[in-house]
């Protein structure tokens, strides 16, 4: 009674679902028999497996929805064909149930145990066997569709947070270098300061400008000029091998290096480092027959405290690239 009612349930509130039922037995009889049974329901695609040996690979091809397994077969034990599809991811899933002459609460047990969905004694009345495979078929698609689901909303969170990663790295680099721009400078400076201040922490800053650069651009044109900023950067970017190091585009064509954690002595050999890297780029520049663009850098290290603020910092590193210019440019300039 219980099934005649949720197979009329079915019929009537549900749309037709296609089920796809592999049949593993060895005795032809039977497959002949649960064919007719289920045949009744066109939206049923039936197929039949008389080997034991052949049944997995069977069911990788047929993709079904429900697997109606006997367990007693020649060459193989039903109970270990159950285990065997457990075992593999896309059959791990199907439902299995068992069809079997057996009885016995014992093997009854046994299959649950292994993993089988169902359990029903050959042979079952046909609107039974009907109810069962369509309902264990709609559980079965009801657990692909979620995992879809779950799979395509993982998909799109990963591709939102790509694009979230891209649009914050565009926010925050300058579009003709590649660098961090002026604006993510001044969140990043604001930022290490206050660490200094908390952690009583050195933190030094490099202010860079490229020499006599108006009297390039004029010369080659700004095109030129462009493509030289851009191989600066690069060579200023490629000078950092300090894992905190930010290089950015200070504006024009200045730079400016934020360098946590590292001292006065030692921010001068970065700044060394970084104006040997743009001199070795040998870049035509017009002012002096033989020198290549070069550029003046300005060093700053100072220890945060309540009273001073990252633009003292600035300010200070900017007085020495003052300097270096003023002494001639293409060096660089520090505390001493």
């Amino acid at each position: 009674m219980h099934a005649n009612v949720a197979l009329k349930m079915e019929d009537e509130n549900t749309e037709a679902e296609s089920v796809t039922v592999l049949l593993v037995d060895d005795q032809p009889v039977i497959g002949l028999i649960v064919r007719k049974m289920l045949s009744s329901d066109a939206n049923i695609v039936f197929h039949e497996c008389n080997d034991a040996i052949a049944a997995i690979e069977q069911a990788r091809a047929c993709c079904p929805t429900v697997i109606l397994q006997d367990l007693d077969m020649p060459g193989a034990n039903g109970l270990d064909l159950v285990m065997a599809y457990r075992s593999i991811p896309e059959l791990r899933n199907i439902p299995i149930i068992v069809l079997s002459s057996n009885d016995e609460p014992a093997m009854k047990k046994a299959a649950f145990a292994i993993g089988a969905n169902d359990y029903l004694v050959k042979l079952p009345e046909p609107i039974e066997l009907m109810a069962r495979v369509r309902y264990h078929s709609r559980s079965y698609m009801a657990l692909l569709q979620r995992d879809n689901a779950y799979r395509a909303l993982h998909e799109s969170q990963t591709k939102l947070r790509q694009s979230n990663m891209e649009l914050q790295r565009l926010t925050n680099s300058d579009g003709l270098t590649g660098l961090a721009n002026r604006r993510y400078f001044d969140t990043h400076i604001a930022q290490a300061w206050t660490t200094s201040r908390q952690d009583a922490s050195v933190l030094s800053l490099l202010m860079i400008d490229v020499d006599y650069f108006k009297l390039y651009n004029d010369t080659f044109g700004h095109l030129a000029g462009d493509d030289a900023l851009q191989r600066v950067a690069r060579a200023v970017q490629a000078a950092m091998v300090e894992p905190m190091s930010l290089a950015a585009r200070f504006g024009g064509e200045e730079f400016a290096v934020v360098l946590p954690l590292i001292g006065a002595d030692e921010a001068c050999v970065v700044a060394e480092r970084v104006r040997r890297s743009v001199e070795a780029l040998n870049i035509p520049h017009p002012s002096v027959a033989g020198v290549g663009v070069t550029v003046s850098i300005g060093v700053a290290t100072m220890t945060a405290t309540a009273a001073t603020r990252s633009t003292d910092l600035i300010a200070a590193a900017d007085a020495r690239l003052y300097c270096a210019k003023y002494d001639g440019r293409n060096r660089v300039v520090g505390a001493d």
